[in-house]
């Protein structure tokens, strides 16, 4: 706002006259009026670009946060789908999702399991078919490989996938449990199959694992027992404490346990009594042979047709082993008083257990007219192998 230049009233900047005096403005008055008309004019401009620049970014975050809100509702319905394991609308809603919000990396990180689960789906589907053709170990190695792959993933979604592949492995590993059970295995497989038996988790394993546990008990019975019939302790307690590491709480095997062990005891006592009385035996034998091995059976003393005196006997072993250089020594008392001794040999030279030997001997130098002859055989001596 400027004055009249004639009567100093005050002039708008659009008037060209002043409105009290009707004078007409001057021209360089008139000129900066027009100026600064002209330069208030232009602030309209940057407000307007301003505005637009608010407006637009307003409508701008508006549109992105409904995108945000779209995309949020799309991956919590692809969350869904993945729980029920429908894996490739799973993919195909997060792939929406992203449409929306490209820089959504929850959405990224949930695509690529999704797309692992599809191709972990085709694995347990080729996992079914190598079944179906015994083909076991291969079967089971994709299954493997499948659980091996998500390591890196976390999530329910995921743990239901780990789920459902236990349960594969499960079933492909019970199938391979019964085709070797059909293949009539031998004690020590089946210890090794009730092991593989353990590792499923399934209710027809644990009915398995009893039935083969049974056969190892019933195996492990009859074979303990006849090595304990023949008195083959030890083996017959190891043969049992190996069944025991399969089947430890088996009563049948734990009292068999306990018999051998109480078989064993009796025996060995009635062994070591059996060798106390033959070392009584022997040591009686053995006084035997030296101190009663002969028995005297006959002996007699008679005078000849020529008068000589005939000394004649028996005698009998005792002994239980053979007897060699039985010698008689002897007396003869006439009724004189004269006494006469003399040795004798048994014949034959050996004598065996119950054999009977004869010995005889002539004096010729006994001339006494008399038949009173009185004899005593005052000693036998002899010799066995052991002595010698």
């Amino acid at each position: 706002m400027h004055h009249c230049p004639y009567c100093g009233t005050k002039v708008l900047d659009h008037e060209v006259y002043c409105v009290e005096c009707g004078k007409k403005l001057p021209e360089d008055m008139q000129e900066r009026q027009k100026k600064k008309k002209s330069f208030n004019n232009y602030w309209y401009i940057p407000m307007s670009v301003l505005l637009l620049l608010v407006l637009a970014s307003g409508l701008y975050y508006i549109f992105m946060q409904h995108q945000s809100t779209k995309a949020a509702k799309l991956y919590q319905k692809a969350e869904t789908y993945a729980m029920e394991g429908n894996y490739t609308k799973a993919n195909d809603t997060l792939q929406k999702a992203l449409n929306n919000v490209h820089n959504f990396q929850q959405a990224k990180d949930a695509l690529h399991f999704t797309e692992k689960a599809k191709s972990i789906q085709k694995n347990m589907e080729q996992a079914s078919d190598l079944l179906d053709k015994k083909k076991f170990q291969q079967a089971l190695a994709l299954i493997n490989e499948a659980e091996d792959s998500l390591t890196n993933y976390n999530g329910e979604a995921v743990t239901k996938l780990i789920d459902k592949l236990t349960k594969n492995r499960n079933r492909l590993k019970l199938a391979q449990l019964k085709h070797k059970l059909n293949q009539d295995p031998n004690i020590d497989d089946l210890k090794i199959l009730l092991w593989e038996a353990d590792e499923i988790q399934s209710d027809e394993a644990d009915k398995i694992m009893t039935s083969i546990r049974n056969q190892i008990v019933d195996y492990t019975f009859s074979k303990a027992s006849e090595h304990l019939n023949d008195h083959q302790f030890s083996d017959a307690l190891l043969i049992v404490e190996d069944g025991l590491k399969y089947v430890p709480d088996s009563k049948k095997l734990n009292s068999l346990k306990t018999t051998i062990d109480k078989e064993k005891t009796a025996f060995e006592t009635a062994q070591r009594q059996r060798m106390e009385q033959a070392i009584n035996s022997a040591e009686q034998e053995r006084k035997l042979n030296e101190n009663d091995a002969i028995e005297l059976v006959t002996v007699q003393a008679k005078r000849d047709k020529q008068g000589k005196v005939t000394v004649q006997g028996k005698v009998k072993s005792a002994a239980t082993i053979p007897v060699n250089s039985i010698l008689v020594e002897y007396s003869l008392l006439t009724d004189d008083k004269t006494r006469v001794t003399n040795k004798v040999y048994v014949y034959p030279d050996t004598l065996y257990p119950d054999e009977t030997g004869e010995f005889s001997f002539t004096h010729y130098d006994i001339d006494q007219k008399t038949d009173d002859l009185t004899i005593n055989v005052d000693r036998i001596k002899w010799y066995t192998d052991q002595q010698q």
